[in-house]
């Protein structure tokens, strides 16, 4: 019913940049709050940035500036731009948001499927 699909993904050398997006679609009513999260082998999911329908943003400290959310109320997408990639950045980054869909009263958080974001020399 709803789908949330990133791209933007790679490969990229340390000190490189990467743009992620993620568009949601589907019988969408209202989006609440976006987000990437990203989980490193062996490690828990951790939130990276997220950014309320009020363009409010919130991030993880190991990446205050360097990244960058945003989003397109008109396209339903978020994006994070990310700049000076380490490779402790390393990880499959999954999109969420926290949406209500048409004949719903309620907020359910959604999830995209991940980009693999590898930074390496």
């Amino acid at each position: 019913q709803v789908q949330l699909v990133e791209s933007g993904g790679g490969l990229v050398q340390p000190g490189g940049s990467l743009r992620l997006s993620c568009a949601a679609s589907g019988r969408i009513f209202s989006i609440n709050a976006m987000g990437w999260y990203r989980q490193a082998p062996g490690n828990e999911r951790e939130l990276v940035a997220s950014i309320t329908s009020g363009d409010s943003t919130n991030y993880v400290d190991s990446v205050k500036g360097r990244f960058t959310i945003s989003r397109d109320n008109a396209k339903n997408t978020v994006y994070l731009q990310m700049n000076s990639l380490k490779p402790e950045d390393t990880a499959v980054y999954y999109c969420n948001a926290v949406l209500r869909v048409v004949a719903s009263n309620f907020y359910r958080n959604y999830w995209g499927q991940g980009t693999q974001v590898t930074v390496s020399s």
